[in-house]
């Protein structure tokens, strides 16, 4: 049964990560993952899919037109998601937790580990780099960035200033590319590149290597290549000049 009364914020974080982890396109109340999720929350599936849609109103990188309503919640979420993406992230994905398990068919409620120990932060780094990965792929529409392979299994979603390097940009999708897991590895290792026109660039080190193999899985054949670039959550240029500036291995 639909709620009579205002979104709290659990519900409004809910919302969020839907539209993070969703097709704009398939943000509508007929989708059964939207019609499953309202009825946990308490909302109606079309108000659910509303509520998403009113943050791709906000968001200046889907820039998506002729869409309006959004409240001032809503853009507070938003603020606070851009302020500190890593921070909302995990909030989000605690309160989705939550209403997993609080769903009928689950004995036991999601209860977060409390205090400063090891098992809460690695708790809490899962948590992070779920909603990246899902927010990266699905920005990506499930294919690698570089060489457009669509198998979920083979792919990543790559940080591009490294998750040890800021805390604060862990779960921005600004922040990531998704590559199939060779690409990544030699992305991450600073093998390749993207330039600022977001073109491959490929290092002389790993042009080494490769000459010598037996199977050269097209490592070189990719330099110059165009990357796919999404619509929403494109790659943050500084970002990728300060991945060329202290890891690519020029």
């Amino acid at each position: 049964m639909a709620a009579a009364n205002g979104w709290n914020r659990d519900q409004l974080l809910i919302a969020l990560r839907l539209y993070m982890r969703t097709t704009f396109g398939k943000l509508y109340a007929k989708n059964p993952e939207i019609v499953a999720l309202a009825a946990r929350i308490g909302r109606s599936p079309a108000a659910l899919a509303m509520k998403a849609c009113n943050f791709a109103s906000i968001d200046p990188n889907l820039k998506q037109k002729g869409l309006s309503g959004a409240s001032k919640a809503d853009l507070a979420i938003w603020n606070e998601f851009a302020a500190n993406p890593t921070a909302l992230a995990i909030e989000a994905e605690e309160a989705a937790a939550r209403f997993e398990a609080t769903h009928p068919d689950t004995e036991e409620p999601f209860r977060l580990p409390s205090g400063p120990t090891e098992k809460t932060a690695l708790v809490r780094v899962r948590l992070v780099q779920s909603f990246f990965r899902a927010s990266i792929l699905n920005s990506y529409d499930f294919r690698c960035a570089i060489s457009g392979i669509a198998l979920p299994d083979l792919l990543t979603a790559s940080h591009i200033i490294p998750w040890s390097a800021s805390v604060e940009r862990r779960a921005d999708p600004t922040n990531g590319l998704c590559l199939n897991a060779l690409f990544d590895r030699a992305f991450d290792r600073g093998f390749i590149a993207i330039d600022d026109g977001n073109r491959v660039l490929v290092s002389k080190h790993l042009a080494k290597s490769v000459d010598s193999a037996e199977f050269r899985c097209d490592l070189l054949a990719i330099e110059g290549k165009p990357l796919k670039v999404p619509k929403r959550f494109a790659p943050d240029p500084e970002a990728l000049r300060r991945h060329r500036g202290t890891i690519f291995k020029a």
